[in-house]
């Protein structure tokens, strides 16, 4: 199921992890200590760039008088929305910016462009989310509370309609958000009246949010209220579908492991810093869209870094890459495209009983453990070559050897046993990385 031992699932040993960890810091110091005017101009050029937008198309909506009008006056919205909501509010709000001291771009006092507040979402996704990350029971993203995403949750018969919840969660994505954070929020506190209170807040914030795009804009549009109320209502389901679909992609395709509570005794700061990289996942984006979706594309850099500014992530990719390469581990991405469907994938697997899946729970392609690797052999050792591996050789010769044997079912076995034999002679011929 989940990982229990992540020194024995990387085939890592302690003083491995250690100096990743102490390698890991030198980027987070480096990047700290370069921070600076280029930083700032940054973060204060894209909410100028925001709210401009944001004008742009309320009047493009305002004065409409074609569907095309009304269509890009809509599209700009959403985009608008998207950007507020991912590369300004998110980012913010985990304190990436509050080194410029500047009170209005500052995680205390930023209040984003959505029905959940910031302060209950502070706290269920950058203390709940990102200091528990991908631990079953203690990190509330796992399918937040609605799916089914790993094997270590039960099945039970409500998840049947989990294909039909992902639509729904795909378009409601803010009021999912704002209700996690509310319940985490409530968790908090003992008494009645802090738990109301915590819920007049949140209702409070939905008011704001309902009067603001639903009766003032539509009322600014005159005549033409009808079509600004539709317009402020789609761009809302736009944004909260690509919200959606990002967040998702980051965390639940192929390669984006889960943990059990075990894993937490004694863990290290280099530990957690091993299990952010193992329980996340990239997508491939040229600057566009990466940022289009806050910079997430790179949730690696992101786990790794929550507090450092997201304009960074980009050159900071560039090292991780390199340390993943060197201790032998996997770096997961892919395109945009191929991480949501193996998220779709999941989903809509999970939500039949595990009798009728194939894959052991201990190897299925979207929950791994340690358990996977113990067939009898050292883990240190790898079964094809007898040369010391790491983690991504391990994986990979593993895929091998299941493509082996389906060659050997199929026929297929003499290109099989050519990728095998390549693999073999590729292994014996690079040097194992040492620290």
């Amino acid at each position: 199921m989940a990982i229990t031992d992540i020194a024995v699932y990387t085939h890592l040993s302690k003083e491995d992890i250690e100096a990743l960890g102490t390698e890991l810091d030198a980027i987070h110091r480096d990047v700290s200590e370069s921070l600076g005017g280029r930083d700032a101009a940054y973060i204060r050029r894209t909410i100028r760039f925001q709210r401009a937008l944001d004008i742009a198309a309320r009047l493009l909506i305002a004065v409409n008088r074609n569907k095309a009008t009304w269509l890009l006056g809509t599209a700009a919205l959403a985009a608008a929305k998207a950007v507020e909501n991912m590369e300004i509010g998110h980012n913010v709000s985990h304190g990436q910016w509050d080194w410029m001291n500047d009170p209005e771009i500052h995680s205390s006092t930023w209040e984003w462009d959505m029905v959940g507040l910031s302060s209950q979402w502070r706290y269920s996704h950058n203390y709940r989310h990102h200091v528990y990350t991908n631990v079953i029971d203690m990190d509330d993203d796992i399918g937040f509370g609605v799916m089914r995403v790993t094997r270590d949750q039960e099945w039970n018969p409500s998840h049947l309609l989990q294909p039909l919840q992902n639509l729904l969660l795909a378009t409601t994505f803010e009021w999912g958000i704002g209700l996690h954070g509310l319940y985490a929020d409530r968790d908090r506190f003992e008494s009645k009246a802090e738990k109301t209170a915590v819920t007049m807040a949140f209702l409070k914030k939905i008011s704001r949010q309902a009067i603001k795009d639903y009766v003032l804009f539509p009322a600014l549009s005159g005549k033409r209220w009808r079509r600004a109320l539709t317009a402020n209502l789609t761009a809302n389901v736009v944004r909260n579908a690509w919200t959606y679909v990002v967040i998702f992609c980051g965390h639940f395709p192929d390669g984006a492991e889960k943990f059990t509570p075990a894993a937490l005794e004694d863990e290290t700061k280099s530990e957690w810093y091993l299990r952010q990289m193992l329980g996340t996942a990239n997508f491939d984006a040229g600057p566009t869209l990466a940022f289009a979706s806050g910079n997430l594309c790179y949730q690696i850099e992101h786990h790794l870094f929550p507090d450092l500014p997201s304009n960074r992530y980009a050159e900071i990719a560039v090292r991780v890459r390199a340390l993943c390469d060197k201790y032998d581990l996997p770096y997961t991405s892919g395109s945009l495209l191929r991480q949501y469907l193996l998220t779709m994938r999941t989903i809509h697997k999970l939500a039949v009983p595990d009798r009728f899946l194939i894959a052991t729970s201990d190897d299925a392609p979207e929950t791994a453990s340690e358990r996977k690797f113990q067939n009898g052999a050292t883990l240190a050792v790898s079964e094809i070559t007898g040369a010391a591996e790491g983690l991504r050789t391990a994986l990979h010769n593993g895929r091998l050897r299941l493509e082996l044997e389906a060659g050997l079912k199929g026929g297929r076995l003499r290109r099989t046993a050519q990728r095998v034999r390549s693999n073999i002679e590729g292994s014996l011929r690079r040097p194992v990385a040492t620290t």
